[in-house]
């Protein structure tokens, strides 16, 4: 299961509808070995595209070097989908490269604010997608 922050939760959800109609990505780090997301980092996605996303190889090379000084690890990797459903794609699944992370994925398909959305956690380990529940917090 993932626990987040109603803060993290809401800032994910921005990131992704601010971004739309491109994906949005970003990490959110916590400190080692505890499973807890407590550092939001929006990041850029290199590919600007509404199919795919990428991380920069440079943000992403200096996100690894900082949060190894922090002695973090990043407990949730996430992205949007913009015209599908909250669901990994085989391109997701080949780039899922930290088997300790939560894997969260937002669909900005309804962009008018006034319907859902879907907020949706998964762990992919060696090609394996497992959904999990999402447990929102007001505070750890």
């Amino acid at each position: 299961m993932l626990t987040i922050t109603q803060t993290l939760y809401d800032q994910i959800v921005a990131h992704s509808r601010a971004d739309h109609p491109d994906e949005a990505c970003g990490v959110v780090a916590g400190p080692a070995a505890t499973d807890r997301p407590e550092r939001f980092i929006p990041m850029l996605n290199a590919a600007r595209s509404p199919t795919f996303y990428e991380f920069d190889s440079a943000d992403l090379l200096k996100l690894y070097r900082e949060m190894d000084d922090r002695d973090e690890e990043p407990v949730i990797v996430y992205h949007s989908h913009t015209a599908t459903e909250a669901y990994p794609s085989r391109t997701d699944v080949t780039y899922a490269n930290e088997p300790g992370a939560h894997y969260v994925l937002v669909s900005t398909a309804d962009t008018d604010d006034a319907g859902p959305f879907q907020f949706r956690s998964y762990r992919i380990v060696d090609g394996e997608i497992t959904e999990e529940d999402v447990r929102v917090v007001e505070a750890y």
